[in-house]
């Protein structure tokens, strides 16, 4: 019964996670007891794509990064308004990769 709650769990949160670390997620949910499983399933994971729309439409203000926790980088990009429009274009080339690395460390927490 386990197995097949944590194959559900891959198959609904893949877009969530970074893909080359999927297996080593369902070896540490299938080792895990079934009363932390509901922990996990509470776990806020933010979508890669509403922060790459949020980065193209208001990266220039660093609501990206206050997004994913990184209240620092997110008040320097503010200040510098995206170091003047460059970081803005880098960020939407790896913010999707950087809200999975998040919700990844989220899981890891949680397990």
């Amino acid at each position: 019964m386990q197995a097949d709650k944590v194959d559900m769990f891959i198959m609904t949160n893949s877009k969530y996670l970074p893909s080359e670390k999927l297996v080593l997620l369902k070896d540490r949910l299938l080792m895990m007891d079934d009363s932390k499983f509901a922990l996990v399933s509470s776990v806020e994971m933010k979508d890669p794509m509403t922060l790459l729309l949020v980065s193209i439409f208001l990266g220039s203000l660093g609501v990206d990064r206050f997004m994913l926790g990184q209240v620092g980088l997110g008040i320097v990009k503010l200040i510098t308004l995206g170091l003047c429009g460059i970081w803005t274009v880098i960020d939407w080339f790896i913010i999707q990769n950087k809200a999975k690395e998040r919700n990844f460390v989220e899981l890891m927490k949680v397990l």
